[in-house]
């Protein structure tokens, strides 16, 4: 992570920021100082972008050409590690419901020793054993 990362986006948080929703100024606020995604949650967003009838190869270029993606926000690989880690959170983050995705901005943020930002409300719930600081949006 550079010195200037500040913080994990889970793909609902990112999703907030391109789609004007409530929070969406504070995802704004994170990326100027710096922040990164797990591949896996921005494979997530651009499939949910999908269902809109968005061509998902159409938006990471135009987030690239806007200096968003490999600019402003960092793509972090999804290691073997990281698959390790999830796995442990999962009895952690059960009762939240949370999904691989979820539990891959966990990862990643606890690999980089970072705090994380979601706009998923269920995050409230995860056991302070997680060991990750965790910003919601709303």
């Amino acid at each position: 992570m550079s010195a200037t990362t500040r913080v994990v986006l889970d793909a609902s948080a990112l999703l907030a920021y391109l789609q004007d929703e409530p929070g969406a100024q504070l995802v704004a606020d994170a990326i100027a100082l710096g922040v990164c995604i797990s591949a896996v949650n921005l494979a997530e967003v651009l499939g949910q972008v999908t269902d809109r009838g968005v061509y998902p190869d159409s938006l990471a270029a135009e987030l690239t050409t806007r200096g968003l993606l490999g600019g402003a926000i960092t793509i972090e690989p999804f290691t073997m590690g990281d698959a390790i880690d999830v796995a442990r959170l999962r009895p952690l983050t059960r009762v939240a419901g949370l999904s691989l995705g979820d539990r891959a901005c966990l990862a990643l943020a606890r690999r980089l020793d970072t705090r994380a930002i979601t706009a998923d409300t269920a995050w409230i719930q995860v056991d302070a054993d997680a060991g990750v600081e965790l910003t919601q949006i709303r």
